[in-house]
């Protein structure tokens, strides 16, 4: 919305200044940031008495009962306050005419959806014995979603089907229709792999600001004709104006972060870890960096390997390669703090943010 005051630039050069991505990503963050913060609360009490809480305990992994003992009951479906916080953000900071803009917010808002869906179906225990949507189902909307999308980006003129490939100078890759196959790959790896690591107080979400806030700088530099020829990358026109929605995911990511830290008062559920986990994989497929998200993302493609691995293991096998998946269990049964956990993730994170943006020059 503030965007479009710069086209009131004859009235007054104050306006021009919602011209900046710069401003408005900053800006962007901020609001995210104080929407959670002052909404969060009123979140928070509203679950608590509409009974929206967490049922910890699980039937199909008792070893985890003395750990989740202290969660049971904690309020759930946070991530309505994570996806309107940015949403809301973006909707008062964002260029709203943007494809990639617009793009990102839907995925945002389907995969909430199905999250929710998943989320509710638990909270009344719909089918009975079941936690929520069935894998196939759950997999099979966010397949559709990402299908549907990977269409719609191959035949978009300003969406390249091009893959950039690391370490490489002018080095891409057209994929061609194989392209599709491709988006619903990264939507559904990464949006799964986010939902896998929410497994601790404040764990997921405190990756997702680390992978966001890298994921905004390269949206600037790729955006930017300048910086993308200096650094040798692929220059995505208007993919700039991404830096807005990273921004937003960065402030709402840790006002919830502000709730969500250890002890937690209140967890995301599947509405927040979905569409936060497809919101990074749809901007990494927008401005060509779908490949430096396995790096980036490493500490959820490490959770998503270990369950794969896990599930391989015992179906080949008849044996289990770890205590427990995803790995964060593992560590708890190990005999690991939950806080030393987390904050040594949270490490990993950064060590794999600064290696990414390290990487970029490395051609």
């Amino acid at each position: 919305m503030f965007y479009f005051l710069s086209d009131l630039i004859h009235l007054s050069p104050a306006f021009n200044i919602f011209r900046y991505i710069t401003f408005r990503a900053g800006m962007a963050g901020v609001t995210a940031f104080l929407l959670c913060i002052i909404f969060g609360p009123v979140f928070i009490r509203s679950f608590k008495e509409g009974r929206i809480r967490e049922i910890a305990k699980r039937n199909d992994a008792p070893a985890l009962d003395p750990f989740q003992e202290r969660k049971e009951g904690t309020p759930t479906m946070g991530g309505v306050f994570i996806v309107g916080s940015i949403l809301a953000s973006v909707l008062l900071w964002g260029n709203l005419t943007n494809t990639f803009i617009l793009l990102t917010a839907f995925v945002c808002l389907c995969l909430a959806a199905i999250g929710g869906l998943d989320d509710v179906m638990k909270l009344t225990g719909v089918p009975a014995k079941g936690r929520g949507m069935s894998v196939r189902a759950k997999l099979l909307g966010q397949v559709l979603l990402a299908a549907a999308l990977g269409v719609y980006a191959y035949l978009h003129p300003a969406i390249s089907s091009f893959l950039d490939v690391p370490f490489f100078k002018n080095l891409v890759v057209d994929l061609g229709a194989f392209f599709v196959f491709w988006v619903v790959l990264v939507i559904v790896g990464a949006s799964n792999a986010v939902n896998l690591t929410d497994g601790l107080d404040g764990l997921a979400i405190g990756c997702t600001l680390m992978v966001a806030f890298t994921l905004g700088a390269l949206s600037y530099v790729t955006g930017n004709s300048q910086m993308s020829e200096y650094l040798l990358i692929p220059h995505v026109p208007g993919a700039g104006e991404l830096t807005v929605f990273c921004s937003a995911i960065v402030g709402a990511s840790l006002g919830f972060l502000w709730f969500n830290c250890h002890p937690a008062s209140v967890f995301m559920g599947d509405v927040g870890s979905l569409p936060l986990g497809g919101c990074l994989g749809m901007i990494a497929i927008l401005i060509k960096k779908e490949v430096w998200l396995v790096v980036l993302g490493g500490v959820f493609v490490a959770e998503a390997v270990s369950v794969i691995l896990q599930v391989a293991s015992f179906k080949l096998r008849g044996k289990r390669l770890f205590k427990m998946s995803p790995f964060h269990h593992h560590l708890q049964l190990s005999g690991w703090n939950e806080n030393k956990i987390i904050v040594r993730f949270w490490i990993c994170a950064i060590i794999l943010a600064i290696l990414t943006l390290t990487t970029l020059k490395i051609r």
